[in-house]
């Protein structure tokens, strides 16, 4: 009989004190506790890990040798484990040309769907491209209303010069009666020459014919209109036009040609709609959406100034008074125009800003030139502002030259294909007909819930509803996954690499709803990240869904939500790292709230909490924002206050990464660092003289090789590596402090050159890091390893935890200072030596943050953190807290994108986006104390927030 339970016994992985923990199956299973008490390390490095070893262990010995033997984590036995699947917060890579579209395959069937029943269109007149038989082309003249005159034409020229005598005489002898020639209808014998001097459109009149009574079932106009549909498609390569009086006329095709553009077009194929085929990429940006190339952002920064004020910021100030031969030139070029150049940039008409900087074309301009001993007047092309920079970028040798020049090249949307990534012949195949015609770019570019719509609505006729009706039926089952997990904001064309570690969780979460296994173990790593309170419930509704059908749930999380809703609850701590390892509580959530012991019950219960504070700071000045409408933003004016903490919330979707991340920090960025990175389309930005830097504190990794960890980031491992060299064994064999890297040669074990792990690249398969024979992953060779310190290595040092490093060098004040940052942010049970491939995100954002608190501060300085509570328990969030009192304290100011209420409630300021996600969000709620945005009855946030506004009970005054 199957087991009800997964039996885990002497489970000893990392700090786990070797624990026997029972899970009961097909329940929903949550595993809390502060951050570093062991819950992964018993949910992925123990409990999938041997899932994962175990199914290796069971294929072939031939494809095990592709996979490579995988260690056995230590425990001493596992009962009851079924398959396991890991749905882990990991983002989904740095590949540029992921989508979302791409990830959940939702773009493979869309292709599928637009190259069998989307209508190709000509993407330079906009007219349908159809190639039909003669049979298709009879059958449609033939439904024209009874008594139509049509006039049957083969095109013989199309708009081309000369008398063309051979073509006329030739259609004499040919036998054909009547010529078409530029709209007139003439008998060709009448006709021996054309005017040379003028281009000509020549047609032969196949026919003349009128559609009868369709009731009388007239075979023989049938025929007859077929047989010279035939003869017209022959003689006109392919090509009829049928005429008719008072209508337009209508262009018929045996091939996919534009007979007005004489364009020619390919079959489409599922590769024709692909941004990663050359067969439907974009050829100028290679199916990226975007192109290095001057940045117009760059060249022109501030729209407020003037062109004598230098709003071109490459030609400098005083264009109009300037001397010299370019300077001279772009003055006289600007009074042609007419550009009043001490009008702000932004005043000016756009076509005199577009002709400025992208040139005039055709247009000539008269200007004069003057040197030492002569004078004169040329007609030049006015080349523009850009082009110019860019070519000579290319052409110059100069390395100097190319770094003036590079200032101005950023990575911006490619102006071919306008960020679709598709080529343009791709774009115009159309889906539907008439106004509801849409094409692949406009559904990629829908959210989630537009694109449900769409597909709801979309009305097909004939064979191509039944040839759409199967893949239709995949990609609305798809978009209905990705709804139902919170995600209905995101657009299909949403790049992979923009997608938070909580988005990229429920994406691949969306995926297994729809694969509908059982009996299998599923692992989640907090889903809940990046979700509003009120987008909760939908995830939890979807975890309790996949466990009815039969399948095991563990998540870990620290959402209290969650933790209410779970059949089971196994807590860890006491502590973290060697003070944690241990289960506190194993039972039901209100069971939790009762344990003494237990600190997530303590809160849970009330017994403790995060308390609102008694008063606000007040802000010192602030920064405007106005006019921001890029992505979903509409037309917004947001100010920030300085000097205080202030909270950016509101529904998943709603806008706040665009505000902040695309918009207020590469603002910030270009006037403090010079940097070349894209701001979000915007008015202007007000008050920036108050700072005098910025920070961006996100949860990108710190490293990506095994060599980077939180030690070498933080630097404490430079004034290490220099204790170490100062020690009496190493004076006497003369070691210095690079024998102590394991970045360079003398110290480092040379087998795996100081990585610990030998990197073995599998292929097809994500690359293996196994442990290095030689040193046994401990990346230092023996002579090195000799030198002691408290009877503890270098490599040892590596090995210590945050808090027993700051134990082993208390008495050594630069070491122990920087160390007690990490402990301050919550993150005392990490390694020294970790590599940072293993560190979550919210892990690498509170190591960043610990540096930052390192250096001195100016007190003149912005933080930005995106969700910082990433991983956090209830108790590490009140120590973050107390960390971003300090820096704000100190007169800085801190902008957090967060959802957590408890950050929320203790903000000095909230600004609040919404109401929905998507294209209904991008407005400004509430702006104000939490108090005040939480009696606003149009914001989720504030209705939410209201509730921890209130005083608590604790359990005992219950």
């Amino acid at each position: 009989m199957e087991l009800e339970h997964i039996h885990i016994r002497g489970a000893r992985e990392h700090n786990l004190r070797s624990i026997d923990v029972k899970i009961p199956k097909k329940k929903l299973v949550v595993l809390t506790g502060v951050s570093g008490s062991g819950k992964s390390s018993l949910a992925f490095d123990t409990l999938y890990a041997d899932g994962q070893r175990r199914y290796v262990e069971s294929l072939s010995a031939y494809a095990r040798q592709f996979l490579g033997q995988m260690e056995k984590p230590k425990y001493d036995s596992i009962r009851g484990l079924s398959p396991t699947i890991s749905i882990e917060q990991k983002t989904t890579g740095s590949n540029p040309r992921s989508t979302v579209g791409t990830i959940t395959e939702i773009s493979d069937y869309l292709r599928v769907l637009y190259a069998r029943v989307g209508i190709q269109h000509c993407h330079q007149c906009g007219r349908p491209v159809r190639g039909q038989t003669a049979q298709q082309i009879a059958k449609e003249l033939l439904a024209a209303p009874d008594g139509t005159q049509l006039v049957l034409l083969a095109p013989l020229l199309v708009n081309r010069k000369g008398e063309h005598r051979e073509l006329l005489a030739e259609m004499r002898r040919a036998g054909f009666v009547r010529l078409r020639i530029d709209g007139e209808i003439t008998l060709t014998e009448d006709v021996t020459a054309l005017d040379k001097r003028k281009k000509h459109t020549v047609e032969a009149v196949i026919d003349r014919v009128a559609i009868t009574n369709k009731s009388s079932g007239s075979k023989s106009n049938t025929s007859r209109v077929t047989e010279s549909v035939e003869t017209a498609l022959k003689i006109g390569d392919g090509i009829l036009i049928a005429a008719a009086v008072g209508v337009r006329d209508r262009v018929f095709s045996e091939s996919m040609a534009c007979a007005d553009c004489g364009i020619s077009f390919p079959d489409p194929t599922p590769q024709s709609f692909s941004f990663n085929s050359p067969q439907g990429m974009c050829v100028e940006c290679n199916g990226l959406g975007s192109r290095v190339e001057i940045d117009p952002q760059l060249v022109v920064p501030d729209n407020a100034l003037s062109i004598d004020e230098g709003a071109i910021k490459p030609w400098g100030t005083n264009v109009s008074t300037k001397t010299g031969w370019s300077n001279g030139f772009r003055a006289q070029v600007c009074a042609q125009i007419g550009v009043d150049t001490d009008k702000p940039w932004r005043s000016l008409p756009k076509q005199h800003r577009e002709m400025l900087l992208y040139g005039s074309g055709d247009r000539k301009f008269n200007v004069e030139w003057s040197g030492k001993s002569s004078q004169g007047t040329f007609d030049m092309n006015w080349e523009g502002a850009i082009p110019r920079l860019m070519r000579r970028f290319m052409q110059t040798s100069s390395e100097r030259a190319k770094r003036w020049y590079a200032q101005w090249i950023g990575d911006a949307r490619c102006s071919s294909c306008n960020g679709s990534r598709l080529r343009a012949e791709s774009a115009a195949v159309l889906l539907g007909e008439g106004k509801l015609a849409t094409s692949l770019v406009d559904v990629s570019s829908m959210t989630v819930e537009d694109a449900r719509k769409f597909f709801d609505s979309m009305k097909l006729k004939g064979a191509a509803q039944q040839i759409a009706a199967e893949v239709r039926k995949e990609i609305v089952a798809r978009l209905d996954f990705l709804s139902s997990v919170g995600l209905g904001y995101l657009s299909l064309d949403r790049a992979g690499p923009s997608l938070s570690g909580g988005e990229s969780q429920r994406i691949r979460l969306a995926s297994q709803i729809g694969s509908e296994l059982t009996g299998v173990i599923y692992i989640l790593d907090e889903p809940s990240i990046g979700l509003h309170q009120r987008d909760n419930r939908r995830l939890l509704s979807t975890l309790t869904r996949m466990r009815d059908i039969g399948n095991t749930v563990v998540v870990v999380e620290h959402d209290e939500e969650t933790i209410r809703a779970a059949d089971h609850v196994i807590d860890f701590g006491p502590g973290a790292g060697v003070a944690g390892g241990r289960i506190v509580y194993a039972g039901t959530p209100k069971g939790i709230e009762k344990c003494r012991s237990s600190l997530t019950g303590a809160y849970l219960s009330g017994r403790l909490e995060i308390a609102v504070p008694d008063t606000r700071r007040q802000p010192t000045g602030s920064i405007k924002i106005t006019g921001a409408n890029e992505n979903n933003l509409r037309d917004l004016d947001v100010e920030f206050p300085l000097g205080v903490l202030t909270a950016v919330t509101g529904v998943s979707g709603a806008g706040k990464s665009t505000l902040v991340n695309d918009i207020l920090y590469p603002a910030l960025s270009r006037k403090f660092h010079n940097s070349t990175r894209r701001i979000g389309s915007h008015g202007a930005v007000h008050g920036l003289d108050q700072l005098d830097k910025v920070i961006n504190i996100d949860q990108r990794p710190i490293g990506r090789t095994p060599r980077s960890n939180p030690a070498t980031y933080i630097k404490v491992f430079d004034d290490i590596r220099n204790f170490f060299a100062q020690l009496p064994d190493s004076r006497v064999h003369g070691y210095k402090p690079g024998r102590f890297s394991f970045n360079v040669k003398g110290g480092r074990c040379e087998a795996c050159q100081g990585d610990g792990v030998r990197k073995i690249e599998m292929h097809f398969l994500a690359d293996v890091y196994v442990k290095c024979e030689d040193c046994g992953g401990r990346r230092f060779n023996d002579a090195t390893l000799r030198v002691t310190y408290k009877g503890l290595s270098i490599a040892d040092v590596l090995e210590l935890t945050v808090k027993e490093a700051a134990e082993v060098f208390s008495a050594h004040p630069k070491i122990a200072g920087p160390i007690s940052l990490l402990t301050d942010v919550g993150l005392e049970y990490l390694h020294l030596g970790q590599p940072s491939p293993t560190l979550s995100g919210g892990e690498a954002q509170r190591i960043k943050l610990a540096r930052e608190l390192s250096k001195r501060a100016t007190g003149r300085t912005l933080y930005l953190l995106d969700e910082p509570t990433t991983g956090l328990h209830f108790d590490d969030t009140r120590k973050l807290l107390e960390v971003l009192g300090r820096l704000v304290d100190a007169g800085n100011s801190i902008v957090v994108i967060e959802h957590n209420l408890d950050v929320i409630k203790t903000a000095d300021w909230v600004i609040d986006l919404g109401p929905e996600g998507g294209p209904d969000g991008g407005q400004l709620l509430a702006s104000g104390t939490p108090e005040r945005v939480a009696q606003n009855e149009a914001s989720h946030t504030g209705r939410y927030l209201k509730a921890q506004l209130r005083p608590r009970r604790t359990s005992r005054q219950k």
